[in-house]
């Protein structure tokens, strides 16, 4: 039986209702109400296609076809705990780890990002027998209260920062303490990273792990220099911690070159432990751990069993399997590439004709605007990213914004994204910024600046 289909004013109102006010809607002034998607398309209660530039946890597209179909599938024949033995769960992880470095070769499967964040505190903890984690500024990794704490996005504005939590710089080379114009920004800010352990170190305290984003997100869209998570990894094992890298956000070919975001620090960097999760399942909730036999032996030998009762299950996995299938036969890593260069290139362009764009930052279809209303201060525009988001809205565009200022328009897009969409969003930001400097423009009078 087809569920009732309630009026936009309707669902609004028993949304206030019912659900807690804390999980805030896109466009809270004037939320869209989404009845269906497809690709990198959604569609409203009244038909309106709207361009999805947000939604990377839809990976390879809204309802692929093939992802449909493994999942209904295999639910048609089994969805069974995970503790009954199954081909589905060992063929994916082996599929995984042909994607990873050798020594990642153990995998547990969970259901969130912040399942695995979690997960991977408590292995990194078991296998030093050290407490401590040094994590980013403005990093986020999750909403257990686990993660929380080692998530300066969230706990600057509730508890506070744990005696066990160090924070270090963010590589920021737009804004942060070392610049573009720094002749080894990788090596700097790793320097800080030691600096902060010396400090661990000279209040009784040991490492347990650094904790980062391959490329971080909520911070706002930053490219970490390359080398950095290398010399990072040297100094925080040679402290007896390892290496933890969030792909949540960044992982299953985002960033187009590569698979894994951290792979672009280069063929000699591997971390110790690696968490995935959003895109994994295309919007099913799917992610996982893939760890190393050392620690992963340390963490069997507490001698506390660990199970996780939906975690791996057949038809989780079958969608896993079914997403990597689509990413290697539709090329989706080459169209990221191809798509990102694109999108990187055209806003670039904008860049030298509006002095409101500061930064543009990005690899494949993880990009970010970076917009400031003062260029040799860089400071942050908040209401003019604001205005861009608004006025995107109405021309059927969906973005949104990041950073600690929410000065960046963020794109993580569908990896089915065309070099069409970035033309048009491109087209439609530079109409944007056009009318908003030159106040007069009208279809009718168009401003100069938009030839």
């Amino acid at each position: 039986m087809a569920l009732e289909m309630f009026r936009k004013k309707e669902t609004l109102a028993m949304r206030k209702k019912l659900i807690g006010q804390s999980c805030r809607l896109f466009y809270s002034d004037d939320p869209v109400k989404i009845v269906r998607a497809r690709g990198q398309y959604l569609y409203d209660e009244n038909g309106k296609r709207y361009l999805d530039c947000i939604s990377n946890v839809q990976h390879v597209g809204h309802c692929h076809p093939s992802i449909t179909q493994a999942a209904t599938t295999q639910m048609k024949l089994l969805n069974a705990n995970s503790r009954f033995l199954h081909d589905n769960i060992v063929q994916y992880a082996d599929r995984l780890a042909a994607t990873l470095p050798d020594k990642l070769s153990v995998f547990y499967f969970v259901n969130s990002g912040s399942e695995a964040n979690d997960l991977a505190l408590r292995l990194a903890h078991q296998y030093t027998q050290h407490e401590d984690v040094i994590v980013l500024e403005h990093a986020y990794h999750g909403h257990l209260t686990s993660l929380i704490d080692i998530s300066p996005y969230k706990f600057q504005k509730l508890t506070g920062q744990k005696e066990w939590v160090h924070v270090a710089p963010i590589p920021d080379t737009y804004r942060g303490i070392f610049r573009e114009d720094h002749p080894n920004p990788a090596q700097a800010y790793a320097d800080t990273v030691k600096d902060v352990i010396d400090k661990v170190h000279q209040k009784g305290r040991k490492v347990s792990a650094f904790f980062a984003e391959s490329l971080p997100s909520v911070a706002g869209q930053i490219l970490l220099p390359k080398g950095y998570s290398t010399k990072v990894a040297e100094y925080v094992r040679s402290a007896g911690g390892v290496f933890v890298a969030d792909e949540v956000q960044t992982g299953f070919g985002r960033v187009g070159s590569h698979f894994w975001a951290f792979q672009l620090q280069g063929d000699d960097f591997s971390p110790d432990i690696v968490t995935m999760g959003k895109p994994m399942g295309n919007g099913h909730p799917l992610s996982c751990v893939a760890t190393t036999a050392e620690i992963a032996g340390a963490f069997t030998a507490n001698g506390v069993e660990y199970f996780n009762t939906f975690g791996g299950n057949p038809v989780s996995c079958a969608i896993g399997l079914a997403v990597l299938d689509v990413i290697e036969k539709e090329d989706l890593r080459g169209n990221s590439s191809r798509v990102g260069g694109h999108l990187l290139d055209r806003l670039t362009q904008l860049q030298t004709k509006h002095p409101i764009i500061g930064d543009v930052r990005g690899v494949g279809l993880f990009v970010g605007l970076e917009m400031v209303t003062d260029k040799e201060q860089r400071t942050p525009a908040t209401d003019a990213a604001a205005q861009v988001v608004r006025r995107l809205k109405e021309d059927y565009i969906c973005v949104s914004t990041d950073g600690p200022w929410e000065n960046i328009v963020k794109f993580k897009p569908p990896m089915c994204f065309s070099m069409e969409d970035a033309d048009l969003v491109a087209d439609r930001i530079h109409h944007i910024l056009t009318e908003r400097s030159c106040p007069r423009i009208t279809q009718n009078a168009p401003c100069g600046l938009l030839t």
